[in-house]
């Protein structure tokens, strides 16, 4: 409403009566009328006139219920009248937003646009006012520049629509990213720009950054830079370290910023002294080596909170959850020196009263109870209820995992400890379909449920054929099969493999065969498992024949019935399961055809990934694959062929076909016949790609690959073609490229460009390799 018709009500107010109503300050009214009502409902306005039972009013009335009736938003003017004792209300209502129409909007979406607009007022259905929207253009002005987008522009258009309705347009101009042109920083002596620069985020616009938004102005990364530049000083030394001001200055067509920081450093300060005080539980032996800062070292910020978060976690593992303590730097400003004092409180040692799970509406409780490694009745040790914490979240039943620790009321050393769960699907029924280079298409079905009624046992069935393999598979695992967390899991198979189209040598199999294994843990990341079974293998010789295989056939026959046994010991400390960029992954196994066997012989095998990360999303990865197998006894003196190691393709030397690398008997197709002897390594340099948002389900990484097969045995009919026994180094094989794995709705897709970089004549290489739905 205008001033002028506010004015205008006022006036009104004071001139509504005739000659008599003038005269006196009040007069008698018998009834109320109210006029030009659309919406409102007249009980809403009598609420607000509250005049039951009264039957004379002023003036001072008359103002006082306008304010009412103003306040209440719904009016956009309103006018009092009396008429021989009838006191008569007239109102213009205020539109109501029939429609909101938002253009031009690319950065930030329509949706989060119309839900900010809402919590602001303005929402379609809902009373109109001006002033509403006028804050909201200058609200969204500010937050584009915010951004850096010191162009942008908001244009609001008002339709007025019959029914006094409104349509609101919004027009929105969000203009470019103004950038970087230069970053000063002043009053640095220790340190020179670049160094400092270096530590921002914030870049210079250099025309490289053209693919990063690193030159593009923001105020939350002006503020994270200016920590970041703060704790580098202060892990330095520079206790006195201040920021003094910071100027950010646009150019005339607000497309270039200049940043200026100055800074004041002051003097590098040392360790003079460090001091444990208070109530120290333990032995200050004990205690002394997780102190990370040393007498005679520049003072670290960062190294004085990683002593007092090792001290606190170390008295937690004795069961003083609650430890307070505080480091206290006493500055000796004459001497440039630090002398840390570390003021322990250990507080009451609390024990865990009981352990509580919510959430779990489909899991059993003692499924999460037995992944417990914190007891009840035990001290509260911060690490174990950590830990039990991660063990719930590897189980793959729930989403997310929670804890929350109480103390209990009435009690100084109890607390109650509760784990939240948000249960996820954890069963299945899946069809599938993929590619590879090696394996061609690839269909697959299958129905598995790794919490089986809530039990958390593992029951699977699957179904899959490719170009080269058929396969079915039932297996069941129950992990909890004794209290001790002894595992026992069943396994039934039956593939059908033809060789000759993996391009190895013509031949093929079909095997069945059953198995039981036994899992033990033997610490927090590592198990070892048995395995007893059985396996039925029958062998079909290609046309032509290869005269190693002959060789074989001959001696031994082409059917074969082995009773297996297999140990293995796994350590996992990946950071995840998929695609992981920190920790490491250790697996040795060793499969023995025991006597009793049509054929014995055993193969023992070494798998192993390391990852080192560093800065933002960058890790190297380091994966060695070894095997080695052989007959057992004098009457078995070599691996049997259809159980000889394979190299090249995805997962192996990537830049050579699959399974192509090592011996080749047969000229004509050139073939590989594999070997006994497995050497395989990789280096990557994992890195991110800009603009990426879920780097968790995508992985780039640089690579160098190396590897082979050998064998320390060589048939007699190789021989006659050249066959050479033990690692022939100048056979290893090397490639390096990029490689690219994304996880996509449909299953996992891996891309592979590599260059051979010592391939022969007589090598098959592929320099572009792909799969789906297969990980490696």
């Amino acid at each position: 409403m205008t001033s002028t018709k506010k004015i205008a009500a006022l006036l009104l107010c004071c001139l509504f009566g005739l000659s008599s109503a003038a005269a006196d300050e009040s007069f008698h009214i018998n009834d109320l009328r109210l006029e030009g009502l659309q919406r409102v409902s007249p009980g809403s306005v009598f609420a607000e006139l509250d005049l039951i039972g009264v039957d004379r009013i002023s003036r001072a009335d008359i103002t006082r219920l306008s304010k009412q009736l103003y306040a209440t938003g719904l009016f956009d003017d309103l006018a009092f009248y009396e008429q021989d004792g009838l006191l008569i209300l007239r109102v213009s209502e205020r539109p109501t937003l029939q429609s909101l129409e938002i253009t031009g909007n690319q950065k930030v979406s329509s949706d989060d646009l119309r839900q900010g607009l809402t919590q602001a007022g303005l929402e379609t259905g809902q009373i109109f006012q001006r002033s509403t929207l006028e804050q909201i253009n200058l609200e969204l002005q500010r937050m584009y520049h915010a951004q850096g987008r010191y162009t942008a522009s908001i244009t609001s258009r008002v339709e007025e629509l019959p029914r006094n309705q409104v349509r609101v347009h919004l027009e929105i101009n969000e203009g470019s990213v103004a950038t970087i042109q230069r970053i000063n920083i002043v009053g640095n002596q220790a340190f020179d720009d670049a160094t400092l620069l270096a530590r921002m985020e914030l870049k210079e616009d250099r025309g490289w950054t053209l693919m990063s938004s690193a030159d593009q102005y923001s105020r939350e990364k002006l503020n994270g830079d200016l920590e970041r530049l703060r704790s580098w000083y202060l892990d330095r030394g520079y206790l006195r370290f201040n920021i003094e001001s910071t100027q950010v200055s646009i150019s005339p067509d607000k497309q270039h910023i200049y940043i200026t920081v100055n800074v004041h450093e002051g003097e590098r300060y040392t360790i003079s002294e460090v001091e444990l005080a208070g109530n120290l539980i333990l032995e200050e032996e004990q205690l002394r080596p997780l102190i990370r800062t040393q007498v005679g070292q520049p003072f670290s910020r960062s190294a004085m909170t990683g002593s007092t978060d090792a001290l606190r976690s170390r008295l937690s593992g004795e069961g003083y959850t609650f430890a307070d303590i505080n480091a206290q730097p006493i500055i000796d400003d004459e001497q440039l020196e630090v002398k840390l004092v570390y003021q322990v409180q250990p507080g009451r040692r609390m024990y865990v009263r009981r352990i509580h799970f919510r959430g779990n509406t489909s899991t059993q409780d003692e499924v999460l109870r037995r992944e417990m490694l914190q007891m009840e009745g035990a001290s509260a040790n911060s690490d174990l209820i950590d830990a039990s914490r991660a063990r719930l979240e590897r189980l793959g039943f729930f989403s997310q995992v929670s804890v929350d620790l109480r103390p209990v009321p009435g009690s100084e050393d109890l607390l109650d400890i509760t784990y939240s769960v948000e249960e996820q699907p954890s069963g299945s029924i899946q069809a599938s379909i993929g590619y590879s280079q090696n394996s061609g298409i690839v269909y697959g079905a299958s129905i598995s449920q790794r919490n089986f009624l809530g039990t958390g046992n593992t029951v699977s069935m699957s179904a899959n054929k490719s170009d080269f393999r058929t396969s079915y598979n039932f297996s069941y695992l129950n992990p909890y099969y004794t209290i001790d967390g002894v595992s026992r899991g069943f396994n039934l198979f039956y593939r059908e493999t033809d060789f000759g189209e993996m391009d190895v040598t013509r031949f093929a199999t079909d095997a069945y065969g059953a198995n039981v294994t036994y899992g033990y843990p033997i610490s927090r990341d590592s198990r070892v498992s048995l395995s007893l079974g059985f396996d039925q293998t029958d062998v079909y010789l290609g046309r032509p024949t290869t005269p190693e295989i002959q060789e074989f056939t001959d001696e031994y026959g082409l059917s074969f019935f082995n009773y297996k046994l297999t140990g293995r010991w796994t350590q996992n400390r990946l950071n995840r399961g998929v695609l992981p960029t920190a920790g490491s992954f250790q697996r040795v196994s060793l499969e023995v055809a025991t006597p009793g066997s049509d054929y014995q012989f055993y193969k023992l095998d070494y798998r192993g990934q390391r990852f080192f990360p560093f800065g933002s999303g960058w890790s190297l990865k380091l994966r060695t694959d070894l095997g080695y197998g052989r007959g057992l006894g004098s009457d078995y003196t070599r691996l049997p062929f259809y159980e000889h190691y394979y190299a090249g393709g995805l997962g192996s030397v990537r830049g050579y076909r699959s399974n192509s690398l090592g011996y080749r008997p047969d000229n004509t197709t050139n073939a590989a016949f594999g070997g006994n002897i497995l050497l395989e390594g990789s280096a990557e340099l994992i890195f991110p790609l800009p603009f990426i948002e879920d780097q968790r389900a995508l992985q780039t990484s640089l690579f160098i690959d190396a590897g082979g097969v050998f064998t320390d045995q060589c048939y007699q009919a190789s021989i006659e073609q050249g066959c050479e026994d033990g690692i022939l180094w100048d056979e290893v094989r090397y490639s390096a490229g990029v490689s690219l794995t994304w996880i996509t709705a449909i299953g996992p897709l891996t891309f592979s460009l590599a260059r051979p970089l010592n391939d022969d004549a007589n090598d098959r290489t592929e320099v572009f390799q792909f799969s789906l739905g297969q990980t490696f």
